[in-house]
């Protein structure tokens, strides 16, 4: 339809008029309001107004009384519960210098590796080894081949996908003498081959019953790697940048301080959102450095960290402090006192065996303040083919000051024995830490007591790693990782002794052709009670010649400013081995709905 103009004019005359009057209204409606309502409100009686501000008063009264009602009614309905977010910072003395799993040794760089790198297996809240980046395993019949396959759609934290090749390339390059890995001596001899993208075979050449866990280690991707010559491996800038599949993910190094006396270390780590099992709930972890224990304590005291790593005990610093929580792990290790036997008075097997009957063991674990296992023989209480009747001598000093008089040993006056000029005496070391320096004063004190002279040397982490590697030591107070498997070749076997040795975790210079061939027959039986017969000639050999002093299964002290929902306190294997489910914590509560629960 078309308007002529002055169609159009006329409209808009009449719009204007209709919005003039609308105008009009509205201001003798404001009018008539102000006229019969303000106005009469000023001419109100004092008895009306106090009637007005009864009602009013109350209606105030019910409002508030309702909203306290609700607030009141929502505890019924409402729990704290835990939810995502936050940051979390631990603490830790030492320094970061690589992240690679197929190098990291030092507490640092061990938390950091766990932290950003996943392995084909791990172990669960019972210490069960569980698939992590692996979905099964099988064993052939001769138990010399076993077969691994992956989890599907696994992914690198650079989005890229994670296959069978990144684990047999992980695992040749610990192989390749180049790499110069400490993980390399494992894995002599044994070949692995890739049918397909998820499936992993590695042949051995002898039966293994121990070998699915060796499979822990963290799994590195070969497309970043592939190029890197395996001589240049260990200073390769991914060391310190790396791209792992694990549950958090690289951000960022920040290096404080000056002069590195008084440098420390932020390591900030993302959440993997793609990790599989599950995206962390944590906003983000910090790995924060410290160069002396006590450092460590005042940052915590400042609220600079959530927890601390490393300590014996829950600092008396921060006991008063609200919230702080001390988490005891006990650990599948033994602390021992290990005698050097091939030189000096510790290679007199009547030294040793008097050590053992002096040592009050039992009063050591009394002493400790916290309850733990005794150690008695090179397997732990309850491992497969421990067995009581091969377990060190009992405590006797009355026994172990007689074998000594007996073998030629005197007493002197100044209370200790010698024989042919040569004075019973000799050097204990052991890390400097509270908890080793008191169990080694108690050694003293009662070797002391049959006419036994032991000098004890404490000693920082730099100078006590050298001592392990060198065995400069006459004896070592020391605790050894041993795990849920009872293959602890490592430790006693003589080929583990000789300098050559990539490890020398062989601490008593240990050798007995009977013990050899005992640990090698054990290790290759996959029949749990037939591993447990061969063990047992071993255990005998292991109780005559009395190589070290077995005295407690330790723990791992792990102290928190808040409660960590999702973190339990359970038997672990080593220290890292607390970050196996660190997926699932939390450190943030908010009231929820338990409607929203259900």
């Amino acid at each position: 339809m078309i308007f002529s103009r002055a169609t159009k004019l006329r409209f808009r005359r009449r719009l204007r008029v209709q919005q003039q009057q609308v105008v009009l209204l509205s201001q003798q409606a404001e009018a008539e309001f102000e006229r019969d309502f303000f106005k009469k409100i000023e001419h109100l009686s004092g008895k009306t107004w106090r009637f007005v501000s009864s009602w009013l008063g109350l209606l105030l009264l019910l409002v508030g009384c309702l909203v306290a009602q609700m607030r009141g009614l929502s505890g019924y309905f409402e729990s704290p519960q835990p939810v995502a977010g936050g940051q979390y910072s631990e603490g830790i003395v030492g320094s970061f210098t690589n992240a690679n799993p197929l190098y990291a040794s030092s507490e640092v760089d061990t938390t950091v590796s766990s932290l950003v790198f996943a392995g084909l297996f791990h172990y669960n809240d019972n210490n069960q080894l569980v698939g992590n980046l692996a979905q099964s395993w099988s064993v052939n019949a001769d138990g010399r081949t076993y077969t691994v396959k992956l989890k599907p759609n696994l992914t690198w934290q650079d989005g890229q996908p994670l296959t069978s090749a990144d684990v047999a390339f992980t695992y040749k390059l610990i192989q390749n003498p180049d790499t110069q890995s400490p993980l390399e001596s494992s894995w002599t001899g044994v070949s692995i081959t890739t049918p397909n993208t998820s499936t992993i075979v590695f042949n051995l050449p002898n039966p293994l019953s121990s070998f699915p866990y060796s499979l822990t280690n963290g799994i590195v991707p070969q497309h970043l790697l592939a190029n890197v010559p395996a001589g240049n491996l260990r200073s390769a800038p991914f060391n310190t940048n790396p791209v792992g599949a694990g549950p958090f993910a690289w951000q960022a190094l920040q290096v404080n301080g000056g002069s590195s006396d008084s440098q420390t270390e932020e390591i900030e780590l993302k959440p993997f959102a793609s990790y599989n099992g599950g995206a962390p709930k944590l906003g983000s972890f910090v790995v924060h450095t410290y160069r002396s224990q006590t450092d460590m304590i005042a940052g915590f005291q400042k609220q600079d960290i959530t927890a601390m790593v490393g300590l014996d005990s829950e600092p008396a610093e921060v006991q008063k402090d609200g919230g702080v929580r001390a988490y005891d792990f006990p650990l599948t290790a033994a602390v021992m006192t290990f005698f050097q036997m091939s030189q000096g008075v510790l290679a007199d097997n009547n030294v040793r065996h008097a050590l053992v009957e002096s040592a009050n063991t039992n009063e050591i674990i009394g002493s400790l303040g916290y309850p733990t296992k005794a150690v008695r023989e090179p397997l732990l209480e309850g491992q497969l083919g421990y067995n009581p009747l091969y377990a060190q001598a009992p405590y006797n000093p009355t026994a172990a000051a007689q074998t000594l008089q007996a073998a030629g040993w005197t007493l002197g006056k100044d209370g200790v024995r010698t024989k042919s000029g040569t004075r019973l005496s000799f050097s204990l070391y052991a890390p400097d830490t509270p908890e080793y320096a008191d169990v080694a004063g108690q050694l003293q004190k009662q070797w002391r007591a049959v006419g036994v002279d032991a000098n004890i040397v404490l000693q920082d982490q730099t100078d006590f790693a050298y001592t392990l590697a060198y065995h400069s030591y006459d004896a070592l107070l020391y605790g050894i990782s041993i795990g849920v498997d009872p293959d602890v070749y490592a430790y006693w076997d003589s080929s583990q002794a000789k300098p050559s040795s990539p490890t020398r975790l062989n601490f008593s210079n240990y050798q007995s052709g009977q013990a050899d061939a005992s640990l090698e027959a054990g290790r290759t039986r996959a029949v749990p009670q037939l591993r447990a017969i061969k063990y047992e000639s071993f255990l005998q050999a292991w109780q005559a010649d009395a190589p070290a002093l077995g005295l407690y299964q330790p723990r791992f002290v792990y102290v928190t400013r808040v409660p960590v929902a999702g973190l339990g306190e359970h038997t672990i294997n080593t220290d890292t081995d607390r970050f196996d489910n660190v997926q699932n914590w939390t450190i943030r509560t908010a009231n929820i709905s338990d409607d929203k629960q259900d």
